[in-house]
């Protein structure tokens, strides 16, 4: 028995052509455009520092991954550059869209940066207690600044951009699918390269603080895909008013707490989506004030300033090279300088501002 099949039949040819709908070409041509411009400044910006620190271990290496030296100053410079490619390759971002994001700072700065690069108008919503220094950057690259408290710039930035049609960056959310942990240029893959000439070329560990949770998880699925004969672990350190060390240690994913973290750029006062606890092996709770002693033992070390976050994520390697010392292992350790001091200058490299905020360290930062 034969089963004859209906063929579609259309009127004319054109009635198809009057009422498809295309988008133009040159639509196409500016997203390809666009790529492409992001591609080739990824290209001039290279590899950032891999700078080994002279801590009095006989054993063990700590090194810290400067990533302040990225155009936008910060490691949040590899995300946004992460959040654009996906937003362009995914079709939510075009070349009249308005770009939204809420962020702590440092997110805020490297998306203006790029949403100058392409000539998109930016707009963040960033906690009202954020650096004025940080502020002044994201409208420094034409961006413009909406200060809110901290527990409502999601909701801000998500009206926002239903009001002006305009597409939500959403960092907590796509941080952990916009970054390639498959490919070479992401910052885990970075760390192997530069440690190959080092005496101890494979790290012990790689430790990393969490915000949106995207660095973790790109290197903790690097470490599982790329490299799975390898030994090295991931640790995550966390600040004070922050969920991601209880989440880690009980999966409540329901947790919140009601103040913000005073360490920008990482900590978080509920779960968030791009942090995966699986892949983190483990994980510190830093006492502010000891992130801040130990920032500041950064600088008298190197010379340099660097933020609260990279004295949290020097705090974490050296209680592992400790551990590693003491049980006379030979091995390396590589941690995260995360953005330049000098956006600090009026917070945490102000004695007056911690001591109002309860953050001045009451003794030294000790190796």
């Amino acid at each position: 028995m034969s089963i004859a099949l209906k063929t579609p039949h259309f009127s004319s040819s054109c009635h198809l052509r009057e009422t498809r709908k295309e988008r133009p070409y040159s639509h196409r041509q500016w997203i390809n455009e666009a790529i492409a411009k992001i591609c080739a400044e990824a290209k001039r910006g290279g590899e950032t520092s891999l700078i080994r620190l002279d801590l009095p271990f006989d054993n063990v290496d700590v090194y810290l991954k400067d990533e302040s030296t990225h155009p936008s100053g910060s490691l949040k410079h590899r995300l946004a550059k992460s959040l654009f490619l996906w937003g362009l390759s995914s079709g939510k971002i075009g070349p009249e869209t308005t770009i939204i994001e809420c962020s702590s700072g440092s997110t805020a700065i490297s998306e203006a940066y790029f949403s100058k690069l392409l000539g998109l108008p930016f707009i963040s919503f960033v906690p009202d207690h954020t650096a004025a220094k940080k502020t002044s950057l994201i409208e420094f690259y034409g961006g413009q600044c909406k200060l809110v408290p901290a527990q409502m710039i999601h909701e801000a930035a998500i009206d926002v951009a239903r009001s002006t049609n305009g597409h939500f960056m959403d960092q907590f959310t796509y941080a952990e699918r916009a970054t390639d942990w498959r490919a070479e240029d992401n910052i885990a893959a970075s760390i192997f390269r530069q440690m190959e000439s080092e005496r101890h070329p494979v790290p012990s560990w790689i430790v990393v603080g969490a915000g949106t949770g995207g660095t973790s998880t790109t290197i903790g699925r690097y470490l599982s895909y790329v490299r799975p004969d390898c030994n090295t672990k991931l640790c995550v350190v966390d600040p004070e008013n922050s969920v991601l060390y209880d989440y880690y240690t009980s999966r409540d994913i329901n947790l919140k707490v009601s103040q913000s973290s005073r360490i920008e750029g990482i900590g978080r006062p509920r779960v968030e989506p791009s942090f995966f606890p699986e892949l983190v092996d483990r994980m510190y709770k830093v006492p502010d004030a000891t992130s801040i002693a130990a920032m500041l033992y950064l600088e008298n070390l190197t010379g340099r300033r660097f933020g609260a976050s990279t004295g949290v994520n020097l705090v974490g390697a050296v209680e592992l090279a400790r551990e590693l010392e003491a049980k006379g292992e030979k091995a390396s350790i590589v941690s995260l300088a995360c953005d330049n001091g000098e956006r600090y200058s009026e917070t945490y490299y102000n004695d007056q501002w911690l001591i109002k905020n309860n953050l001045l360290p009451q003794e030294k930062f000790n190796v």
